[in-house]
């Protein structure tokens, strides 16, 4: 997802800045919601650990340059499950930074870029869980169904705005058209291993009972929303 340099140069950046402005402060409306429920420390908490994982998820994991954009294995799904929406965007955010600061500088212009790739989907994909998980389901009960719904909704986000920032900057040629496509096919592939992973990390969830009251981890990961 990270948007490769040179794809969007120029004062058309200044677009990705305006709307990565507008997701982070997004974030600290979720983020001042979540304070008020658990605390400050509890959020800070989650949010250290999300960053740590994700600078690892990018570093660690194996990735590959597809077109316009890189292929990552960012796991939005099983961050946001386990950790809630406003940690998993301050970790997703402090994750890029951290990792561009240290290994790769040439994506620190593309930051509000790559920032807003990350999080206007992860809002997406948290609107459409209060939709489609029922209240009384805690997140470690959820099916494969609900996995695969989310993941998809994350990955196809994704690919939407990394496509919209390849047009936006090169336009509507052929090869600009078959590098997106190439990118969608390829990280679109990530859905057959996302949703899997979910369900360990879950299945996980529930045999470590000792955390069910911990601030570690989202309090809907083990108790359904209170009616």
């Amino acid at each position: 997802m990270h948007i490769e340099p040179g794809i969007v140069d120029g004062a058309k950046m200044a677009l990705g800045y305006a709307t990565a402005a507008t997701a982070l402060i997004y974030t600290a409306k979720l983020s001042w919601s979540t304070i008020k429920r658990g605390g400050i420390a509890s959020l800070s908490v989650r949010s250290l650990i999300v960053a740590m994982m994700v600078f690892s998820f990018f570093e660690v994991l194996p990735h590959a340059s597809v077109g316009v954009s890189e292929v990552h294995l960012i796991l939005g799904s099983t961050l946001f499950l386990m950790f809630g929406a406003a940690p998993a965007a301050i970790g997703l955010a402090l994750g890029l930074l951290t990792q561009g600061l240290l290994f790769a500088p040439a994506d620190l212009p593309q930051y509000g870029m790559n920032l807003t790739t990350l999080l206007v989907p992860l809002f997406a994909m948290s609107a459409l869980a209060s939709r489609i998980i029922p209240e009384k389901t805690a997140y470690k009960d959820v099916s494969y169904a609900h996995c695969l719904a989310l993941s998809s909704a994350y990955q196809a986000g994704i690919v939407m705005w990394v496509a919209f920032w390849a047009i936006y900057g090169q336009g509507i040629g052929a090869g600009n058209l078959y590098d997106i496509g190439t990118f969608g096919l390829a990280y679109m592939s990530i859905i057959i291993i996302e949703p899997l992973v979910d369900l360990g990390v879950l299945a996980t969830a529930k045999r470590l009972h000792g955390f069910d009251m911990s601030r570690v981890f989202h309090s809907r990961l083990y108790r359904a929303v209170a009616s």
